[in-house]
């Protein structure tokens, strides 16, 4: 087994952006990693160069308790809505942690059970259905290869 501290010193890893709940990703750190993207900031945040571990999902939901719309170059992104942002990715990964994940297929956790955090989804995977803030349907888009899921209204 390799060492935490040996596979620090991996190139691989040495590229690799923080943990959502290290410290060190934070709306300073998320603000100066976006200035030169014009990507959309939801391919921003599942870059893992910026931050690890936000996957689809999660980078749906926190977009949208954020009120962050999906598609809006990482770059105009103010610095107080990235604070807001970052906020959001923890506060929705805790919820995701403590409802067991989400299964959309066959995920068991290490116990044989279901996650059950899809059932709390805002917008992901809701296409059409009204949205639970303000009653607009949800939208679908695709970037990056995936479903972008987001409400016209509530994230500008």
């Amino acid at each position: 087994m390799v060492a935490p501290r040996q596979l620090a010193g991996l190139p691989t890893l040495a590229a690799l952006g923080p943990e959502p709940f290290d410290a060190t990703f934070n709306a300073d750190q998320l603000w100066r990693a976006t200035r030169r993207r014009s990507a959309a900031i939801k391919l921003a945040l599942m870059d893992n160069h910026l931050v690890v571990g936000v996957g689809n999902i999660y980078a749906n939901e926190s977009l949208f308790r954020a009120g962050i719309r999906p598609t809006t170059p990482a770059n105009r992104v103010s610095k107080a809505r990235l604070a807001r942002l970052v906020e959001e990715v923890r506060a929705t990964l805790d919820d995701a942690i403590a409802k067991g994940g989400s299964t959309l297929r066959d995920y068991v956790d290490s116990r044989g059970e279901p996650g059950y955090f899809q059932l709390d989804y805002g917008v992901y995977g809701r296409k059409g259905l009204p949205c639970r803030n303000c009653g607009v349907a949800i939208r679908e888009i695709r970037q990056g290869g995936r479903a972008t899921s987001y409400c016209p209204r509530c994230q500008r």
